[in-house]
């Protein structure tokens, strides 16, 4: 394996070139640049160019994998030949190692208009501790969960790195594994290793996705650390380091069908975060906060919309939780309306298309519910909705074809 690895670091970096050679070399190093990887066709472009007979010496001695072939570096010593195996193996496990984030800030940067509520605090004082206390948090889907880590962060100055997990995710996403890296063959570390060496939040975004592949992160969710098999290196955590996850569920499933493809998390797993976080909706006087905000963000400001819009998405919510419909108007769906109204400036419109995504029955209800709430809206001017109902008027005003409220 040394050996291998030794050929695969050395092998058509450095070689004698004749003059011929040199002038390949040089050519596609001008197109290149120094030490490319070439294709068989990019050879024959440029032998073409240096006007040479193609080289095949190139293909036999700089091969690095099929139709790749590494092109010498600019130095011409020979290559000393290999005697033994390295002396010091863990300094060589440590060259096969490719970082690509040491130089990077991942310091979340500020959210304009972001407003502090619910369990910010909380998460605060666990981040500012810098004890290792992994945190579930669950709530539905738009009520600012990540973006509530993630503002902490911002905050506190503290470096987040955020994994997206899906059913696919498994040991080689989040500990990392063996990439080619410019003709080499080197281990690049994932983003909970780069978590844990740079004492940073692990964020595990929607975490009750994931499958049983999440079990690799046992050791990490203890703040032991932990073992790297493919290079048989022990990864301790640096102080600072802890990891939080967002879900929709507890990580039992949904029953309800709401949120397709989450999964039932192992036990074991489950049990190995100290607290789970409950996140409602924002109450009334905050989500008002909330969207005002992103209305003075987007440049259209209108107060009596903002708290139209949060009334309204409030009955919504109650209804839902009492079983009369089975949709909700989340915070981030205001945040889209909010965005919509600067871009569109008609309140309605706005409203509609951002609702547009849901049936027609319940998109027809919500519209209608938000002309009883905002009874001073100038329904005449807006978009129509459409109907298959040939003798329905040409006005707003219509009976709910859906729940009622």
């Amino acid at each position: 394996l040394w050996y291998y690895v030794y050929m695969m670091k050395n092998k058509g970096m450095t070689m004698n070139l004749s003059p011929r050679k040199k002038l390949f070399v040089d050519t596609a190093t001008e197109m290149f640049g120094d030490g490319a990887i070439l294709t068989k066709t990019m050879t024959k472009e440029v032998a073409a160019k240096a006007k040479i007979p193609y080289p095949t010496w190139f293909r036999k001695a700089c091969s690095v994998g099929y139709n790749s072939y590494k092109l010498p570096s600019e130095s011409v010593a020979p290559v000393a030949p290999v005697t033994a195996a390295p002396v010091n193996a863990e300094a060589s496990v440590v060259n096969l190692v490719a970082t690509n984030m040491e130089k990077q800030n991942l310091v979340p940067a500020k959210f304009e208009g972001f407003v502090s509520w619910g369990n910010f605090s909380l998460i605060e004082k666990v981040v500012k501790s810098g004890m290792f206390y992994p945190v579930f948090i669950t709530g539905l889907s738009g009520n600012g969960k990540t973006l509530m880590v993630e503002q902490v962060c911002a905050k506190l100055k503290k470096e987040l790195i955020r994994v997206n997990i899906t059913i696919e995710t498994d040991e080689d996403d989040l500990l990392g594994g063996f990439r080619l890296v410019n003709g080499e063959t080197k281990f690049v570390p994932g983003p909970v290793i780069e978590a844990m060496e740079r004492g940073c939040t692990l964020l595990l975004d929607e975490c009750d996705l994931g499958s049983n592949k999440l079990l690799a992160l046992q050791p990490v969710l203890e703040g032991k650390g932990v073992y790297l098999k493919k290079i048989n290196k022990w990864v301790t955590p640096k102080e600072g380091f802890n990891v939080m996850a967002t879900a929709n569920t507890k990580g039992k499933g949904s029953d309800d069908g709401r949120f397709i493809g989450t999964n039932i998390l192992n036990e074991a797993f489950l049990e190995r975060f100290a607290v789970t976080m409950e996140q409602p909706y924002a109450s009334v006087a905050v989500e008002t906060k909330i969207v005002l905000g992103a209305m003075k963000k987007y440049g259209a400001e209108d107060t009596e919309f903002a708290k139209n819009l949060v009334t309204w998405a409030d009955v919504i919510r109650k209804t839902f939780y009492d079983g009369g419909v089975d949709e909700v108007i989340s915070t981030r769906r205001l945040d889209h309306i909010a965005k919509a109204f600067a871009i569109f400036g008609d309140k309605m419109q706005a409203i509609e298309l951002c609702v547009a995504r849901f049936d027609e029955d319940t998109k027809v209800s919500f519209l209608d519910l938000y002309t009883k709430i905002d009874a001073g809206i100038d329904v005449g001017n807006e978009s129509e909705i459409e109907t298959d109902d040939p003798c329905a008027p040409d006005t707003f005003e219509r009976d709910m074809q859906g729940p009622a409220f």
